[in-house]
């Protein structure tokens, strides 16, 4: 028997195209391997949004060059946003991959219907299901678009069976994603959008619970909105990337919206979705950033007050705008200082928001162990972990909240949910 070994960073579509790889190895019998060394296969999706994320991939190739010289018949293939248009170069760079492919698409050894049918025999509880590759935003510091080509969404009866099957085989939660979804269906014939999509889910029977990401402030409709407000098994939790809170600064990254409109649309998810938990990104060290421009930025943080903020510094990418023609001229002691700031803002936040949660019961979907304690998710996203000797695997429990912190909460169990 054959042994794979599948390597991955970045997005949760990149996790979702290696799940699919992983069950397209499973189905003709190949076995996993936690280790490369026990390999004959290895696949490493790998991530270029920040440079820390493509120094890791280059790191990880530069360790199995040494592996590859000494078993001439292990294959190793390399796919993810580091996979660009110039594969001869990449060929050249580095000379022990046997196979480049692009991200998402089907890898050239495999046949095109068995990959795109390759679903997980016994998927766990919560699955990533990828509904539109690509995006046409152009955000001027975004290599996405590069990398995953222009948007391209799956058919509606096409997702709606996947998820069916996914469901029947034992999945109970389901995230679609996109690089934004917002845009799903747009190029489809008969013009289908994210609402149409969460409709015909939302029927499904056994799926328990539905979430999507990422949206686009630009992008988001009021009949979204009004759909995730009315749709029991859509999660009332909305990741909603702002950036920067300085109308100059999202002008220069291109974002197509300004604080004011965001505000708005924040304002109206809180009015129209009660108990809505809002998730936001934010890049730091933009070119050209200065000190009264973060200033806003943090501001708009500390107004808002986000259930989870996802802060980076900016580091430029080879080939987008931002790269070409502005310069990076914030040093990188001062974008640390500025994350940081972030980080300790969001931190405090964060604990004052689930500090509310001490005492509640709250449901959670246990998505499996981890250091002998089982833990999951409530339906707003917040981590949660229990100690319990049951077997609680795929079940909705309620969990009576006992100690909270900015990172999760802990309790113990009360009742079963549904199984």
């Amino acid at each position: 028997m054959s042994n794979y070994h599948i390597w991955t960073i970045g997005c949760q579509m990149n996790k979702a195209e290696s799940e699919r790889l992983a069950s397209f190895f499973e189905q003709r019998g190949y076995r996993a391997t936690a280790t490369t060394e026990e390999a004959d296969v290895i696949v490493l999706n790998g991530c270029v949004v920040r440079q820390s994320a493509e120094n890791r991939v280059i790191n990880k190739l530069n360790t199995l060059q040494s592996l590859k010289k000494g078993r001439p018949g292990l294959t190793l293939a390399l796919t993810g946003c580091l996979v660009n248009s110039n594969i001869e170069q990449l060929k050249r760079d580095f000379p022990q991959v046997d196979h480049f492919f692009k991200p998402g698409d089907c890898p050239q050894w495999l046949e095109k219907a068995d990959w795109l049918q390759a679903l997980p025999q016994q998927p766990p509880p919560s699955v990533y299901v990828p509904i539109i590759q690509g995006c046409n935003n152009f955000c001027s510091y975004c290599i996405v678009p590069y990398r995953r080509g222009q948007e391209r969404s799956r058919p509606l009866a096409e997702i709606t069976g996947e998820v069916r099957e996914l469901v029947r085989r034992g999945a109970r939660e389901v995230t679609l994603l996109g690089q934004n979804v917002d845009s799903y269906g747009h190029d489809l014939p008969d013009k289908p959008d994210l609402a149409d999509l969460l409709d015909e889910l939302n029927t499904i029977n056994g799926l328990t619970r539905l979430r999507f990401l990422t949206n686009h402030p630009k992008d988001m409709t009021t009949r979204l909105i009004t759909t995730v407000a009315h749709r029991d098994k859509v999660c009332k939790q909305i990741s909603l990337p702002v950036q920067s809170g300085n109308n100059d600064i999202l002008k220069a990254m291109r974002r197509g919206y300004t604080v004011e409109h965001y505000r708005r649309l924040v304002s109206e998810l809180r009015r129209k979705i009660a108990g809505v938990a809002l998730s936001t990104d934010v890049i730091v060290g933009f070119p050209s950033e200065s000190e009264d421009q973060f200033q806003q930025t943090l501001g708009l943080l500390s107004e808002l007050k986000f259930d989870t903020v996802h802060v980076a510094a900016y580091s430029p990418r080879a080939g987008t705008s931002a790269a070409r023609e502005l310069e990076d001229n914030i040093p990188a002691a001062e974008k640390k200082r500025r994350l940081n700031i972030i980080e300790q803002l969001q931190e405090g936040i964060a604990a004052e928001i689930n500090a509310r949660l001490s005492g509640t019961t709250v449901e959670v979907l246990v998505e499996g162990k981890q250091k002998g304690k089982w833990q999951g998710r409530t339906r707003s996203g917040t981590l949660v972990f229990f100690s319990d000797h049951g077997n609680y695997l795929g079940q909705l429990v309620n969990i009576r909240i006992e100690q909270t912190s900015p990172w999760s909460l802990q309790g113990k169990i009360e009742l079963s949910g549904t199984s």
